[in-house]
């Protein structure tokens, strides 16, 4: 399964985000601006490109995104880095807390903990991360991800605490 055409990069993209003005985006809701990612009105961030994800669906406190490992992901061992793992792990739990929030509102990562539980492989094909919110409060969200290859055995799972803030 090939997620993205060849030749496709977020590099060098004069445009931003969907053609649309940092304004726009601050006064969407979180999940609006995820809603218009997935509906393909707005870009994937540059990074997904780059890593071979994307967000596939989203709703309040839930994001699933889906990515395929490949050679150019591999640590000199042959296993796929961690950092891949940790990149998809991070963007869905991030999504799920992101989907919470009010227009006017940001947040940053703070923590966050992954465990693998088997290794990544490029043989192991497309993969799924599911994001869910634990809880959102004022300055606070929390969110848990799991990530699963198409059988459904889980490869890796994580937690994060991101730090919600007003955005100026």
């Amino acid at each position: 399964m090939r997620l993205f055409p060849r030749g496709i990069s977020g590099r060098n993209k004069k445009k931003t985000r969907g053609s649309m003005a940092d304004k726009q985006v601050r006064e969407m809701t979180g999940l609006e601006y995820l809603e218009r990612v997935v509906d393909g009105r707005v870009d994937h961030p540059s990074m997904a490109l780059t890593l071979n994800f994307r967000l596939m669906e989203v709703a309040h406190g839930r994001a699933i995104i889906t990515g395929e490992p490949n050679e150019n992901y591999c640590n000199p061992n042959g296993t796929v880095h961690g950092s891949w793992t940790a990149a998809l792990l991070d963007s869905c739990m991030g999504s799920a807390v992101h989907s919470t929030l009010a227009s006017e509102v940001g947040f940053t990562v703070v923590d966050f903990k992954i465990d693998f539980v088997r290794p990544v492989l490029t043989s192991t094909g497309p993969v799924v991360a599911e994001g869910n919110i634990l809880s959102v409060g004022k300055q606070i969200g929390r969110a848990n991800g799991v990530l699963k290859d198409e059988s459904g055995a889980i490869l890796a799972t994580g937690t994060t605490t991101c730090l919600i803030y007003r955005r100026k």
